[in-house]
C-alpha cells in the first residue's frame, strides 16, 4: 500500500506564514504539521511507500524536509510543476499524477498535508481489510454552515456510502467528510479514467463522490479529532493545544 500525500496548496489564509513556505511543514507540538502525520503513518506494516505530490515553488522545502526525517518506509517528492495559486492542478489531479509518474499499481492511502489528527490512522487501514472496498472518513458535525462548507455522505446501516455532496446548500446528513481516503487497487482503472467522466479537479473529494457511484465505498468514523489548519487562527489554536 502507498501513502499519498497531497501537499500542493498555496494556502494563501495563512499569509504571510505560508506565502513562500508550504503550510504542511509549519511547527505544531514538537514537530510540523505532516511531520505528525507522517509519524504515526510510517509504522503501519502494510504502508511500503510514501510519495508527496506538491508544487514545483515548494518542492526544495519538501526535499529538505525528507532528508531530515528519520522514516522507515521510502519517501518520493513529485513537482507538480505550478508555481502559482491560479496556475494549481487541483488535489485529484495531482493524485493522478502520481499514480502516471510512479506507475502505482497497489491500494493506495491518500491524505490531505494541512491536517492534525488526535487518533492514528491504524484504525482506519484495518477497518479497510475488514471491508475489502475504497473507503472513506466521516465524522459527525451538527452545525449547518460548517456541513455547506466540506464533503457530507448519506449512508446506509451497515456505513456504505449511498450519496456523497461536496460542499452542499441542502446536506444530505449530518455525516462530515475529511480528506482521508484508502482507495483498493482494484478501483484505479476507474480513477485513472475520471477526469473523462466530469469529475471535478480541486477539492479531493470530489474523487470520492466519483467513485461511490460507480463502486462499493463504505465510511469509517473517526475516533477522534480533527483539526484543520486552514487559517492563521485554527493555527493558532493548534499550537495552544498541542504546543509550539
Amino acid at each position: 500500500m502507498k501513502n499519498v500525500v497531497i501537499a500542493a496548496g498555496y494556502a494563501t489564509r495563512l499569509y504571510p506564514l505560508t506565502e513562500n513556505f508550504p503550510k504542511p511543514l509549519l511547527r505544531v507540538g514538537g514537530s510540523t504539521i505532516l511531520g505528525r502525520l507522517m509519524s504515526d503513518i510510517d509504522p503501519i506494516a502494510e504502508i511500503d511507500e510514501h510519495i508527496i505530490v506538491t508544487n514545483h515553488k515548494f518542492v526544495g522545502h519538501f526535499e529538505q524536509w525528507v532528508s531530515t526525517m528519520q522514516l522507515t518506509k521510502p519517501v518520493r517528492v513529485l513537482d507538480d510543476g505550478t508555481m502559482t495559486n491560479e496556475t494549481r492542478l487541483g488535489a485529484v489531479c495531482d493524485l493522478l499524477l502520481a499514480i502516471d509518474r510512479c506507475r502505482l499499481d497497489d491500494d493506495l492511502l491518500v491524505i490531505a498535508a494541512d491536517n492534525i489528527l488526535d487518533f492514528s490512522l491504524c484504525g482506519f487501514v484495518e477497518y479497510f481489510k475488514e471491508k475489502n472496498a475504497s473507503l472513506i472518513m466521516c465524522h459527525e458535525e451538527p452545525e449547518l454552515v460548517r456541513l455547506q462548507r466540506t464533503g457530507v455522505i448519506a449512508v446506509d446501516a451497515d456505513m456504505r456510502v449511498l450519496e456523497m455532496q461536496e460542499k452542499p446548500e441542502h446536506p444530505v446528513s449530518h455525516w462530515a467528510v475529511p480528506p482521508f481516503y484508502l482507495y483498493k487497487k482494484d478501483d484505479l482503472p476507474l480513477i485513472r479514467d475520471c477526469q473523462n467522466h466530469g469529475c471535478g479537479k480541486d477539492a479531493p473529494g470530489n474523487l470520492a463522490h466519483y467513485l461511490c457511484e460507480r463502486v462499493p465505498m463504505y465510511a469509517w468514523v473517526m475516533p477522534g479529532k480533527r483539526y484543520d489548519i486552514g487559517s492563521l487562527d485554527s493555527y493558532e489554536e493548534a499550537k495552544r493545544l498541542f504546543g509550539e
